[in-house]
């Protein structure tokens, strides 16, 4: 598994905590919870990134 992929289960970890803090009442759980979505955002775009350009590498060299 790569560091991207690592790195989004551990955030999804952080925001489950979180987010259970904030149903339970904890308001500032719910800011750690909100930050925890962002950077997922992000992560998920950086993988996204990383997918398409393995996929191409692939396909190209499937061409050779």
């Amino acid at each position: 598994m790569n560091d991207t992929t690592t790195a989004i289960k551990e955030l999804v970890d952080t925001f489950l905590a979180e987010n259970t803090k904030f149903d339970n009442g904890n308001a500032a759980a719910g800011t750690r919870a909100r930050k925890a979505l962002a950077e997922l955002t992000r992560l998920a775009k950086t993988r996204r990134s990383e997918i398409t350009v393995t996929k191409n590498e692939r396909k190209a060299a499937k061409a050779e």
